[in-house]
């Protein structure tokens, strides 16, 4: 993976939102989601329940599945970390879990669904998890997660229904999630 190691700031907050991996331009300005599918992601958040950026990121933990940029795909989109990379990031996210004790993580992505709920989505389709409220035990802590898809421009799934009525049900899932509502006031 190409680095440098890309994370939020240290905010102690019951909300933890999880990405995949940061892309080609989060290294440089030093925060995840800071391009494209960041301006997408937080868009998603101001419309639906009025948190801009800046508050999103005051308020609300971010990590990474894997906390470098994995590299271009031989296809030219980012390259999808591979599980020896994942693995070697996974204690990052265990200690931060047990440190933070979330009791909702916003799971963005499909890798990032996964690694939260392996076992409860193997092999399912976003249209399965999208819009859904789950809980599990990740890390030792129990706790809620509603999945979002990857903001990212190369998938129109969040645009075309069904994803764009479950985006809309996810996103009035987190909202009336107790942990969120203490984050808004």
């Amino acid at each position: 993976m190409i680095g440098p190691v890309v994370h939020g700031p240290p905010v102690l907050s019951k909300v933890f939102l999880l990405g995949q991996a940061p892309g080609p331009h989060e290294g440089a300005i030093g925060r995840p989601f800071a391009w494209t599918a960041g301006k997408t992601l937080f868009r998603w958040f101001e419309e639906a329940m009025g948190i801009d950026e800046a508050t999103f990121r005051e308020r609300i933990y971010m990590a990474a599945v894997a906390r470098c940029f994995p590299g271009k795909a031989s296809g030219g989109g980012d390259r999808k970390p591979d599980a020896e990379e994942i693995a070697r990031c996974r204690t990052f996210l265990a200690r931060e879990i047990a440190i933070l004790e979330p009791e909702l993580v916003i799971a963005v992505g499909q890798l990032a669904i996964v690694e939260v709920l392996a076992e409860k989505v193997a092999r399912k389709k976003l249209d399965a998890v999208v819009g859904q409220v789950m809980r599990t035990r990740w890390h030792g802590v129990d706790l809620d997660v509603v999945p979002l898809p990857h903001p990212s421009g190369a998938s129109p799934w969040h645009k075309l229904e069904p994803g764009k009525t479950l985006l809309a049900k996810a996103l009035r899932a987190i909202e009336r999630h107790p942990a969120m509502r203490d984050v808004l006031k």
